[in-house]
């Protein structure tokens, strides 16, 4: 019988060539049992190491879906995704995200910095993109809790579930980022700047975070500079 960890990748890869979008469901666990040749507890445990990177999320008498777990109603998000277009998307990050930076630097306990100095190391140690992603999304949602507005969080949550919903049709040349990725030291600088209670210059950072990635995915979708 296989292990947990292999068990584990075997299944990420099995969910990832599927081309699920996020908060698609996945097969019922029995299936995944024929498919993969495993038990039912073997595959749970596989099951619960992928939930805990945030790679799938579970309801019980519902199933098992793609992604982290949504705290909104999944309808609305389906909803938004059917009606909103990517360049709506990247105007609402440039909005919102520079100053979730900005009070996460005056609100961020040490534990919430830590949380992100994780995640960033998480982004740089991945081995494949679908696992960057993951990480990177965990990254920006702890940079949201650490505002301690609920209401920011909110809005933050509404919008991150559209964009993962949203396929942008990024080519990708790799199997993973490479080691010089750009977006290594630009999270770096965020977490920095965050970490030091600097607001202006982790509002900046993440501004120019977000210029770095629609760069490559939809530059022209990208406002002018103030």
């Amino acid at each position: 019988m296989a292990g947990t960890d292999d068990l584990s990748h075997r299944l990420r890869d099995l969910i990832d060539n599927a081309g699920y979008r996020h908060n698609d469901r996945i097969p019922p666990e029995r299936e995944l049992c024929e498919r993969l040749g495993t038990t039912r507890n073997q595959l749970r445990k596989a099951l619960a190491d992928l939930e805990a990177h945030g790679r799938i999320w579970r309801h019980v008498g519902r199933g098992t879906f793609v992604g982290a777990r949504p705290v909104l109603n999944l309808q609305d998000i389906t909803y938004l995704r059917d009606q909103i277009k990517p360049e709506q998307v990247v105007a609402v990050r440039f909005n919102i995200e520079p100053e979730l930076s900005r009070l996460a630097a005056s609100h961020a306990s040490k534990s919430d910095c830590e949380q992100m100095k994780i995640c960033a190391k998480k982004c740089q140690d991945a081995e494949d993109w679908r696992t960057y992603e993951a990480w990177d999304n965990n990254l920006h949602h702890a940079i949201a809790r650490a505002t301690r507005n609920q209401l920011y969080l909110y809005f933050f949550e509404t919008l991150n579930s559209v964009r993962r919903s949203i396929v942008w049709g990024q080519p990708r040349e790799t199997r993973g980022p490479v080691r010089n990725y750009s977006s290594f030291i630009e999270h770096d600088e965020i977490v920095s700047a965050i970490s030091m209670g600097k607001g202006d210059v982790a509002a900046d950072a993440m501004r120019r975070h977000l210029r770095s990635v629609y760069s490559r995915v939809l530059p022209d979708s990208i406002p002018e500079a103030n």
